[in-house]
């Protein structure tokens, strides 16, 4: 073990012996740790067995590295204890790591408010299989009619064909820019300096690491979202539905419009996530998938941005 001046201790290769140690100094038992890690009761039993003579896959050794980061400092000094390291409960320790959903910020570019998930595994998919993603930041709300239209002024970009006149509906201002390709879609992120999320980076924004089946947790509960069973029949504001936002913080992960992904399906075609408000509730899961060609233009469709933790960070010079 090491560790660095201002930083929390870290493990340089991890090994059964010292996942051991981690699980113990949380005080959880195989099965919870297991769940913590998104990682299966009997792989944790596999490598406190074999000990020193296993290391883990480096996914796992992520996920590892990222546990022991954001325990808190007395975990981290009974860890240090058990491995027999110097760490102790100083200053070199963060004794009040940030929850989730904390770290927002300003997007230099298009303004928008963006919010950091940070690198871990996550439950995803209907079969709940354990993913690890890199640190990303992802737009709080779905870019908006508002957004969208500085766009098109500073770039010339043809506006939605229901904008009369090509202006902006001032009405819905706030509103989910909607009949948008993926092609406009990814015309807007390259502008902002930012992508498309990827299903997986849009799917954990929305469940976060514990397999949440809606943002809001696994109740189903259609009135936390804009959706058919609600009748309101067209988008509403992007900031409406407070009582449906993900563990992040993130808004409108299920129903209002159903957000273009960069993950393609097949050639041509793009995956879709998160529901509309022309939807049934039960096709607006987060693990749900669905996908259109990159040409369909609707009503119900728009997109919201992501980008690379590490990229946004120098942008902002921290």
């Amino acid at each position: 073990m090491r560790r660095g001046v201002g930083q929390v201790a870290t493990v340089q290769q991890w090994s059964g012996v010292e996942v051991r140690a981690l699980r113990d100094a949380m005080r959880m038992s195989i099965r919870e740790f297991a769940a913590h890690l998104g990682i299966s009761e009997r792989m944790i039993s596999k490598w406190e067995a074999a000990g020193a003579s296993i290391n883990p896959r480096p996914v796992n050794q992520a996920a590892l590295d990222t546990c022991l980061k954001r325990s808190d400092a007395d975990t981290q000094a009974r860890f240090a204890h058990l491995t027999g390291g110097a760490l102790t409960s100083g200053s070199d320790v963060d004794a009040n790591p940030a929850p989730i959903g904390s770290s927002k910020v300003r997007h230099p570019k298009d303004g928008s408010e963006m919010v950091e998930v940070e690198g871990s595994v996550f439950l995803s998919g209907r079969s709940n299989d354990p993913v690890w993603l890199a640190d990303f930041y992802i737009d709080v709300h779905p870019v908006s009619n508002g957004d969208y239209a500085r766009f098109v002024a500073a770039t010339g970009h043809p506006a939605p064909k229901h904008w009369a006149d090509g202006q902006m509906p001032t009405d819905t201002a706030a509103h989910p820019v909607v009949f948008v390709t993926w092609g406009d879609a990814a015309a807007y992120a390259e502008w902002a300096g930012k992508r498309l999320p990827t299903a997986q980076e849009w799917e954990k924004a929305a469940r976060g690491t514990r397999g949440n089946v809606y943002p809001w947790g696994d109740q189903p509960t259609p009135a936390k979202c804009n959706v058919r069973e609600n009748g309101v029949g067209a988008t509403t504001p992007v900031g409406r539905y407070q009582s449906g936002v993900s563990p992040y913080g993130v808004y409108d992960l299920c129903g209002n419009v159903w957000e273009w992904c960069g993950t393609d399906s097949t050639p041509g075609r793009r995956e879709l996530k998160g529901g509309a408000w022309t939807s049934p509730f039960d096709r607006c899961a987060p693990p749900s998938f669905n996908d259109a060609a990159e040409a369909m233009c609707d009503d119900d469709t728009g997109f919201r941005c992501a980008v690379a933790a590490d990229e946004l960070r120098k942008r902002l010079g921290s």
